[in-house]
């Protein structure tokens, strides 16, 4: 086996940790300043140093130095404070502007609005660049927009909003990892114009694989099937039901329906075995890779060149191009290789779920599986491919399962079954989808295959929705930090390690691993104990949680308890609350050095000295008589108050200068 170059290795992880402390701590345009002088300075230190006869200390350190810098500045000369030409230096952001978009990306729609990604050409007659996210109103008549779509706006730019509750997924983070950093409301009448732009290799894209769905209805697919379909072969999983996908996602499956690294595996490897007699014939090897790689992009092409489907497309070109070179090369280097040139093209990319779940499984096969395959030696056919199959699932969940855990706070306990199933079963589904999909495009499908790939879709339904039927196999509200998952990590890699040593072992570091997840434990433990009052944003509701260490106190005037439903169930996982108690809203209640007042609908009110007044439910109160009653030192109005009542109340609190707190403005107001 040829050894790892663990050059390759260091160089991408100190670029890596580049873009990270970018992302942390944003500085001026120093670091990209400093760039050039590092490399001088590095060529310097090599030609003084090279008539040595081996490079010393100083290269290495002036080496590591510059990745890290080339790492910091790729990430920062993507952030519009650093694009001259950013819409962001030109917006007024508080008046109607002038805007030019070319929609480049079309969203899943929520129930009120249409959304979609698109690219700014011109603001106020200012040709400028730059993402915004744009909500477009659901109208009777509203368009739906295409890719490549140009329109003349009349709009204010505004930002995105944080997550208005604690432990709430945070979607202004999320859509800045795309660059995206502000968006519009828009409806029919901010439309001023609207034309065809020049076509991009995506538009060309979306419009290819519409036209596949639409050729796709015409057959007698099933609604159902036909969904899973769009999703396994052309990448569209808008139209799947939320009963279908929960019962996917809780059989631990989802991944099948989003085109990733697992899709792009599957048809590497069946390309490679097919074009294997490729390899016994002269530049057989260089004309297999330029095949493979070749399928695999117009795979992507057709998926929509999604971001998920272009990263794992590129890795797997990484280890077809090596392959080519006929040079004996290691996984390793070559999907380190690839990690390199995609987080120097897309740093952002980095920080996006679906890229370090694809990295960190392909890591885990590489590394798990040949290992864990030699405790078994399997005699036939068959059963090779069972036994592979399980490795491969069991080294993959090994090196994700932490990781989704963290994100997810679940963690499905018949991922085994499900899996050990499904994925023999998808490289099936996946080959045979892409030739129905061709076939209904050129109209030619007979309809006993269109029947027969129905059937065995609903087959692969019926056994994911009994999978998921098994409530109590499916782990919920695990509530996991970032210390603890690296302790996690820690401890499973060194565990392998152990395991599968051939020389000395040393049960050493098992215990010291455990010590330290242990310290990790109890460190969080008493550093994150927290007392607090919440004021939840909530629409229509009046919900209060007061927090005593792992135990919370839930105040709400609902029929039904809300300790599972939002916004308490991510509050809840990321506090680590373990007893929920459910209570009617107090009027007046103490919470440490503070006295708090509660006046619901009614508006009515003891004549007394409170420092905190919460107004609820549209209060039928003449807000100046509540000052001079009670004198507040501050004013909270929550998410079941119509937004009308609050502007007018703010109003007159910042006339009688008292300290306003609207939740529909701030997100949850917290008392610690």
């Amino acid at each position: 086996m040829v050894p790892i170059n663990f050059a390759v290795v260091k160089f991408s992880l100190i670029t890596a940790a580049g873009i990270v402390a970018a992302y942390l701590f944003p500085s001026s345009f120093l670091f990209l300043k400093i760039l050039p002088f590092c490399l001088v300075l590095l060529l310097l230190i090599k030609w003084w140093e090279g008539r040595k006869l081996q490079l010393g200390v100083f290269f290495g350190i002036a080496t590591y130095i510059t990745f890290f810098i080339t790492g910091y500045s790729c990430y920062q000369i993507g952030l519009p404070e650093f694009q001259k030409d950013h819409y962001f230096h030109f917006t007024n952001k508080r008046n109607s502007e002038l805007i030019q978009i070319k929609v480049i990306e079309v969203l899943k729609q929520d129930r009120y609005n249409h959304k979609y990604i698109a690219e700014t050409l011109q603001l106020n007659e200012k040709h400028t660049r730059g993402k915004l996210l744009i909500n477009y109103a659901k109208d009777s008549i509203a368009p739906r927009l295409q890719v490549d779509q140009l329109l003349l706006l009349s709009s204010e730019i505004l930002e995105i909003p944080p997550p208005p509750n604690p432990h709430q997924f945070n979607y202004k983070k999320y859509l800045q990892h795309l660059g995206v950093y502000h968006q519009l409301r828009i409806s029919n009448e901010n439309v001023l114009h609207s034309s065809s732009g020049k076509s991009s290799l995506r538009g060309i894209s979306e419009k290819i694989r519409s036209e596949f769905i639409h050729k796709l209805t015409l057959t007698p697919l099933e609604p159902n099937q036909r969904a899973i379909l769009q999703a396994l072969v052309l990448g569209k999983r808008t139209v799947i039901s939320p009963e279908l996908r929960g019962d996917y996602a809780a059989a631990g499956v989802l991944h099948i329906l989003a085109v990733s690294g697992l899709h792009v595996g599957i048809l590497f490897l069946l390309l490679s075995q097919l074009l294997r007699p490729l390899d016994m014939m002269r530049f057989g090897k260089p004309f297999k890779s330029v095949v493979i790689i070749s399928c695999l992009w117009a795979f992507a092409f057709f998926t929509g060149l999604s971001p998920s489907v272009v990263r794992a497309v590129t890795m797997f070109s990484c280890f077809a191009f090596a392959n080519a070179l006929n040079r004996p090369t290691n996984g390793f280097n070559t999907l380190f290789l690839s990690f390199f040139l995609l987080i120097l093209i897309k740093p952002s990319w980095l920080f996006q779920v679906g890229f370090q779940l694809s990295y960190l499984a392909v890591f885990a096969i590489l590394w798990i599986q040949p290992t864990l395959y030699k405790l078994y030696r399997p005699r036939h056919r068959l059963d090779k491919l069972f036994w592979g199959i399980i490795t491969v699932t069991t080294a993959a969940q090994l090196g994700v399962a932490p990781l989704s855990i963290f994100y997810f706070h679940q963690f499905p306990g018949l991922f085994f079954l499900s899996n050990l199933v499904v994925l023999p079963f998808l490289s099936i589904l996946l080959i045979s989808g892409i030739l129905v999909v061709i076939l209904a495009a050129f109209n030619i499908l007979p309809n006993w295959l269109a029947e027969l790939y129905n059937w065995l879709l609903l087959q692969l339904n019926n056994f994911i929705s009994w999978i998921a039927s098994h409530h109590n196999f499916v782990l919920e509200e695990i509530s996991l930090s970032l210390w603890k998952m690296l302790g996690i990590y820690l401890l499973l890699a060194v565990i392998i390690k152990w395991l599968f040593a051939k020389g000395d072992r040393k049960p050493m570091h098992v215990l010291g691993s455990i010590v330290v997840l242990v310290c990790i434990y109890i460190w969080e433990d008493k550093i994150t104990t927290t007392n607090q009052l919440v004021v939840f944003h909530k629409t229509r509701s009046t919900l209060i949680g007061l927090q005593k260490e792992s135990s919370l106190e839930l105040y709400h005037s609902d029929s039904l308890n809300p300790a599972n439903t939002y916004p308490l169930a991510g509050y809840k996982i990321g506090e680590n609350i373990k007893q929920c108690s459910s209570h009617s809203i107090p009027k007046v209640f103490r919470y440490r050095d503070k006295i708090v007042l509660v006046i619901d609908s009614l508006g009515s009110y003891p004549a007394d000295s409170f420092d905190v007044v919460i107004l609820s439910y549209s209060s039928k109160l003449h807000l100046e008589r509540l000052i001079d009653s009670t004198h507040p030192k501050i004013i909270v109005a929550d998410g079941s108050n119509y937004r009308s009542y609050v502007e007018r109340w703010k109003r007159t609190s910042e006339k009688r200068s008292i300290t306003f707190y609207s939740t529909y403005e701030k997100g949850a107001y917290i008392i610690r």
